[in-house]
């Protein structure tokens, strides 16, 4: 147990900067000592650290796997007629001011789950698809156009009857992601949970822009909580966080039970993990009667990847416990010098799964964990800045602003396939729990990989 213990220190060690900021004095509170102006410059600090999220989304970084020039990633959308404008399956939480096809979405949360079709456009009307193509297998990163939500249309409202799904409106919302994932290459269900400060058409931008860089293949649901779009609403934003629990879980139900999804995925990033990791264990409880079995086969969970989760380390653990043996693969990508998770951890007085301490934990809990490592499909991905180009040191928001990592988020959701088959490479501590890093050749072992296929 002691062994296990030392383990997961050790990952966390790695150098004598980990260890100041996740060990020291335990930092996770704000020192008493601090003065009032010390508060005020930390806290400008970190609205500084987040000010990005209010800015536009302009187009990521092309994946590293686009950029290499083996594979057309379009082929199969220029087959059926490029466009710059995405169209994006959403459901949202979010209560609306007035009934009608193209709401208001509000920023307080409601028992109603309503669920529609978005449209995203790429550029200012003035980009072609040509043009967009090229832009998306370079690796340039000049000229990245905006994002902009166009429209949303709510096709239906669930509210919290037990027949709400039966109603042909929803059956029709159902036959809608049938056709979708009938027409994909890949027929599994990928739902994006955002993090904090995200607006309705932030949410939309991210997930849409996830949605492009699969080739416009898969199938992608933005599940829109009611985030309040500021960067002074953290602590209201942690709260809505939890009350969207309930309906995040709903959502995974009802898609496992009236859609042909072979899989539903879930990315899941920043505040965002605090649905998804307390939806997931809520799941994970049977009916009466049924068997793990077949409560796997019921759900269908495929492919789970947690980006820089801002989650209490000691409640993801122990939710992770409940579901991991019904998920495919679960993934935590984390930067440990994640300057957002650090102000969090400040803020909710706990470190946080992605920017985690083993003092958060107890010695069954570290156990766990090192054994799930190794034996249950549990990935550990160290996104460490030092060795991946153009990431920031502090980056918190890298599964899509980095070309390395979100190239790894696609694979594994697309291909389905673990790690060291991604060009990761295996690393163990001298106790034996295992992790994963990217190489110095990361960028030859993805050419290779695409030759291969």
């Amino acid at each position: 147990m002691l062994l296990a213990v030392h383990a997961w220190r050790q990952f966390l060690n790695m150098n004598q900067a980990h260890r100041m900021s996740l060990f020291h004095a335990r930092t996770n509170a704000w020192p008493a000592r601090l003065s009032r102006a010390a508060r005020t410059a930390m806290a400008v600090s970190a609205v500084a650290v987040l000010a990005a999220c209010s800015s536009p989304v302009q187009l990521m970084p092309t994946p590293l796997k686009f950029t290499t020039g083996v594979v057309d990633p379009f082929e199969y959308k220029e087959a059926r007629g490029g466009s710059t404008s995405i169209p994006l399956l959403y459901a949202t939480n979010r209560a609306v001011f007035l009934e009608s096809r193209q709401p208001f979405y509000s920023i307080f949360p409601s028992d109603t789950l309503r669920m529609g079709v978005a449209r995203v456009q790429i550029g200012d009307g003035t980009l072609d698809w040509e043009q967009l193509r090229l832009l998306s297998t370079s690796a340039s990163q000049r000229g990245r156009p905006v994002l902009s939500l166009e429209r949303m249309d709510e096709l239906v409202a669930l509210t919290p009857q037990s027949d709400a799904e039966t109603s042909p409106e929803a059956q029709a919302y159902f036959a809608l992601i049938n056709d979708a994932l009938a027409a994909s290459q890949h027929r599994d269900l990928i739902i994006y949970v955002h993090g904090f400060n995200n607006a309705v058409w932030r949410g939309t931008a991210q997930a849409a822009q996830f949605h492009h860089f699969t080739g416009r293949q898969a199938v992608v649901l933005a599940f829109l909580w009611p985030s309040a779009g500021s960067l002074l609403a953290y602590a209201t934003d942690v709260r809505t966080a939890r009350a969207s629990v309930p309906a995040f879980a709903r959502l995974i139900e009802m898609l496992s039970r009236n859609t042909n999804a072979e899989h539903i995925n879930v990315l899941a990033f920043s505040a965002g993990a605090r649905i998804a990791s307390e939806g997931l264990a809520t799941l994970a409880q049977p009916k009466e009667g049924e068997t793990r079995e077949a409560l796997r086969a019921r759900l269908r969970l495929g492919q789970i990847y947690f980006a820089a989760p801002d989650e209490d380390t000691y409640r993801f653990v122990t939710d992770l416990r409940q579901y991991i043996d019904l998920t495919e693969r679960v993934s935590l990508g984390a930067n440990l010098d994640d300057r957002a998770l650090r102000f969090a951890a400040r803020h909710q007085r706990a470190s946080r799964a992605g920017r985690p301490s083993a003092d958060d934990l107890t010695e069954e809990q570290v156990d766990f964990v090192n054994a799930a490592s190794q034996r249950l499909n549990f990935d550990m991905i160290w996104v460490d800045p030092r060795n991946i180009p153009d990431l920031g040191r502090r980056a918190h928001s890298f599964w899509f602003s980095n070309a390395w990592v979100s190239s790894d988020v696609l694979m594994q959701f697309l291909w389905h396939k673990a790690p060291a088959e991604r060009g990761l490479q295996e690393g163990f501590t001298a106790q034996g729990m295992r992790f994963w890093t990217f190489p110095p050749d990361y960028e030859q072992r993805v050419s290779d990989l695409m030759r291969m296929r």
